[in-house]
């Protein structure tokens, strides 16, 4: 087969993973309105072609929280995934590391911090919820500053996990009927490349973050039970000063969908924030990132860095959220569909076939420097941040991502 964009990526991982890791990493939360808007809502920004223009070199580096990218995305934080190829994180790290980017580090990931960093060679950026165990908590903070993460993302949108009905009806929420675990495992058996990839040749399949606070527990099933009851619903606006005790790089935080509250991470302190409703895996009927994203980036102007999250799946999408204000986006399915489907190689495959689509994208808007793409790149500005603010979800049915390409064979 041959992918050649993010649409044909998900559906090569369809086939190759078990459907309960698809469908975690898949879906969203309730009726799934929210995660639809997230890349239905893209296709309301229109773009203004350009000619005649010289676009022979063109930039796409850019400087954020003192470091320099080589394109404007990170590799946002995504769960388990070293159950979706083996040992997932490190391969994932050092596609990103290839391609000039970082990758963020899931708290709840299989490889932990000190495994990806060795593997990897570079530094890396690690999230992390408020956790109730503040011991374990301020132990993960000192290993990331020991370890030279120079970025915290602090994940402030899980005070309790949303509803995802998809991962109910597959049990990954706790099924303990008898059948359960026959069910899991002609899961597993009708999906031979990944058990041999993951199965036998990827452990150990524990959250290798926190299997320190959880030593009997020995597979992911059995870490469960405490990550739902260890997300800390106290966390209020005071608890930060404790994070900034323990923890020297910068902190962003992540999960802002409301203006006020970007205005006071600015009056927190924050480094940055990361437009994001959880790729709509929290509140459903939340609005879409992107259509958060203008009123916040005109908010906080400069006084903090700005990053969206949410339904990114092409260059374009990312020139978009350039142009609305954002100063990069976060990857998050894009590039876990990358790696569930061929490993590390398809995640950088993934990068590549974005960098190519934002270069095309800046080109034909005439744009010469990402860094420099603004709401003169749209058309008519103003009535498509109305069009953007005044949609809902999207309503069931609607399409969320590119038709699926017809993958030819090789």
């Amino acid at each position: 087969m041959r992918p050649a964009n993010v649409a044909d990526y998900r559906e090569l991982a369809r086939r190759r993973i078990p459907k309960v890791l698809f469908d975690y990493v898949d879906g969203g939360s309730y009726s799934e309105a929210t995660l639809r808007a997230n890349s239905a809502d893209f296709e309301k920004v229109r773009l203004r072609q350009r000619v005649l223009v010289d676009v022979s070199k063109i930039s796409l580096k850019s400087q954020v929280l003192g470091q320099e990218l080589a394109m404007p995305m990170v590799l946002s934080p995504v769960g388990m995934a070293g159950m979706y190829a083996r040992r997932g994180e490190v391969q994932a790290a050092k596609a990103a590391n290839d391609a000039g980017i970082p990758l963020c580090l899931s708290s709840m990931s299989i490889c932990d911090l000190k495994e990806v960093v060795r593997d990897c060679g570079a530094p890396i950026w690690f999230q992390l919820y408020m956790l109730k165990d503040r011991g374990h908590m301020k132990e993960l903070l000192q290993c990331a500053t020991a370890l030279g993460c120079p970025v915290l993302a602090f994940t402030v949108d899980l005070p309790v996990p949303g509803t995802r009905y998809r991962d109910i009806r597959n049990g990954l929420a706790g099924d303990r009927s008898w059948h359960a675990p026959l069910r899991r495992a002609w899961d597993g058996l009708t999906h031979l490349d990944w058990v041999w990839d993951v199965w036998v040749n990827g452990r150990p399949h524990t959250f290798g973050n926190v299997a320190p606070a959880v030593p009997g527990a020995r597979s992911v099933g059995e870490f469960w039970p405490w990550v739902r009851s260890s997300m800390d619903n106290t966390l209020t606006w005071s608890h930060i000063d404790w994070i900034r005790e323990n923890y020297s790089g910068k902190i962003i935080l992540k999960g802002v969908q409301d203006v006020e509250d970007a205005r006071q991470a600015v009056r927190s302190g924050f480094d940055g924030l990361i437009v994001s409703n959880h790729g709509g895996r929290q509140l459903d009927g939340a609005q879409s990132s992107i259509s958060a994203l203008p009123p916040i980036a005109d908010a906080v102007g400069d006084d903090l860095t700005v990053f969206m999250d949410g339904g990114v799946r092409s260059g374009l999408d990312v020139l978009k959220a350039m142009a609305l204000g954002a100063k990069g986006c976060f990857l998050g399915r894009a590039w876990a569909y990358g790696l569930a489907a061929r490993g590390g190689p398809g995640v950088a495959h993934v990068l590549k076939i974005m960098r190519n689509e934002l270069l095309t994208a800046l080109a034909l808007t005439g744009c010469t420097d990402v860094t420099r793409a603004d709401r003169s790149l749209l058309i008519d500005a103003q009535a498509a941040l109305a069009e953007v603010k005044a949609s809902g979800p999207a309503p069931a049915g609607a399409r969320t991502r590119a038709p699926k390409a017809k993958l030819a064979a090789e």
